[in-house]
């Protein structure tokens, strides 16, 4: 089902796609950032709903365990807005909270697993 498709030509929203991790005829997994106007984001939620598409919210926040961390920095390459970084002089990880867009994408490349989602 073209959901991105729908999502422009019907209800003019525009949908970032954050993560893919789809097959055809099986189950899948893709997170969006949607924005629009309040109205249209509202339908278009209960048009996916209504097509078996279960949508849910990301209301959490990535947390990093500094007692766990050993600042490896492979979460920092699958980071899509560099809110993870090493410092260019100690080379230990940074966050920058308020450019993480919480698509998870650091949790399952970190070796030691110091990173998980607060809800």
């Amino acid at each position: 089902m073209p959901v991105t498709y729908v999502l422009a030509k019907e209800f003019n929203i525009a949908a970032n796609i954050i993560r893919a991790q789809v097959a055809p005829n099986q189950i899948g997994k893709l997170v969006l950032e949607l924005s629009g106007d309040i109205d249209q984001l509202d339908a278009a939620i209960e048009w996916m709903r209504s097509r078996n598409v279960n949508v849910s919210y990301t209301l959490g926040e990535i947390a990093i365990d500094p007692d766990v961390c050993v600042h490896c920095g492979l979460c920092t390459g699958v980071c899509p807005t560099e809110a993870l970084s090493l410092h260019p002089e100690t080379y230990k990880l940074t966050f920058t909270r308020s450019r993480c867009i919480v698509c998870e994408q650091c949790i399952p490349s970190c070796p030691v697993q110091a990173i998980s989602t607060n809800l």
